[in-house]
């Protein structure tokens, strides 16, 4: 098995690695995944030469718990994309159901689909209505978006093959055909440790990054975009370079009120300026953010039935919030970076082939800036 913080599951490898420094300690795995309960799964469908793409599914307590909602908060930096059911997360301040991401011309079969699943699952939960979250970004550069690849049956097999440990990143699930600064891009996920009067608490982003334009990229502070914009191919008349979309989910154990998620859902924008998009207007820019803490507090009763309002909730000071906005810029993009680093060149719809970013040319100009970590790339 890989090192986690090193490796993907695939052997893929991930920034750390690459000697590219970060801010922050990382939890043990580096992934979404150190939140104790979230689960994260990947159905990917490759067929020909055109279809590229796939269904990630993340179920915030687990395949077991999908009927006990989490605190939670949405922010939109910028509109141009989907997000299913987040209407009702501002609402309600929860989310009680397994999260999706995928294309987006599958949202209404990952949205159907997602309700059959917990239908079958846990009946009650559907005898008044399910909303789904279900995101979506645009994979149409690399396939063949309109041709209805992901059913039913991918998208259960997302749900159902979601698991604890490690996540595997890049080409994989709902990013299989994204492209993210004019590279290959997809999907990534990072963590951090946030220690507050003696508890320790983890912080875990994953990201379908499918947005920038080529000449913003940012590694480590170094502009690496403009000095590698030569490997890329000829920009397309449409659409243009920054549009695509990135979905940030942002997972805590850390006890927070709903509105408090939401303010951790707004410095997801920040992580993804780390690496340089100024958030493109045909580009949809959405995060959610949720806490696992409080199991049970937000639970319905059975249907039709009269229990006890009310319920308790612990959750802390706004003025303790800063480090945790600190973990989620920080995780946020280094999840990005992740995304771009453990990938490999893809030929999609077209024949068109878009290049992984160069581990070569990047630990190069990261060396001339004097970024490198060349004495400790596991930190």
């Amino acid at each position: 098995m890989p090192e986690p913080r090193l490796r993907t599951p695939a052997g893929l490898v991930r920034a750390r690695a690459l000697g590219i420094p970060f801010d922050g300690e990382p939890g043990p795995l580096n992934a979404i995944t150190d939140v104790a309960g979230v689960e994260v799964g990947h159905a990917t469908v490759v067929e020909g030469a055109d279809v590229r793409t796939g269904v990630t599914a993340i179920h915030p307590r687990g395949r077991a718990h999908p009927g006990d909602p989490c605190a939670a908060g949405v922010f939109v930096l910028n509109g141009n994309g989907e997000m299913t059911g987040a209407a009702w997360v501002e609402e309600s301040g929860t989310l009680a159901l397994p999260v999706t991401l995928t294309s987006t011309h599958a949202v209404g079969v990952a949205h159907a689909a997602t309700i059959s699943w917990v239908a079958r699952r846990e009946p009650a939960l559907a005898e008044l209505w399910l909303l789904p979250v279900v995101a979506e970004t645009w994979d149409g550069r690399l396939n063949d978006v309109d041709g209805g690849h992901v059913t039913e049956s991918v998208v259960h097999a997302a749900l159902d093959g979601a698991r604890p440990g490690t996540v595997e990143e890049g080409s994989v699930g709902g990013g299989t055909g994204m492209v993210a600064y004019g590279f290959k891009g997809g999907a990534g996920t990072a963590s951090r440790r946030v220690e507050l009067d003696g508890t320790g608490y983890l912080l875990g982003a994953y990201v379908q990054a499918n947005f920038g334009a080529p000449e913003e990229l940012l590694v480590g502070g170094v502009p690496v975009g403009r000095e590698l914009a030569e490997l890329l191919p000829a920009a397309p008349a449409a659409p243009p370079h920054g549009a695509g979309s990135v979905i940030v989910v942002v997972a805590t154990d850390a006890p927070l009120l709903p509105h408090q998620c939401k303010a951790l859902a707004r410095r997801a924008a920040l992580g993804l300026g780390r690496s340089g998009t100024t958030g493109s207007h045909w580009s949809g820019d959405i995060a959610l953010a949720f806490s696992t803490a409080n199991a049970g507090a937000f639970r319905r009763g059975a249907p039709r039935t009269a229990e006890p309002a009310g319920g308790r909730l612990d959750f802390l000071q706004w003025h303790a919030l800063d480090r945790f906005y600190a973990a989620a810029v920080q995780a946020v993009d280094e999840a990005v970076v992740n995304a771009l680093t453990a990938n490999r060149d893809m030929t999609g719809k077209g024949g068109l082939t878009v290049p992984a970013l160069p581990h070569d040319r990047l630990r190069a100009l990261l060396a001339a800036h004097g970024r490198l970590d060349t004495d400790n790339p596991a930190r």
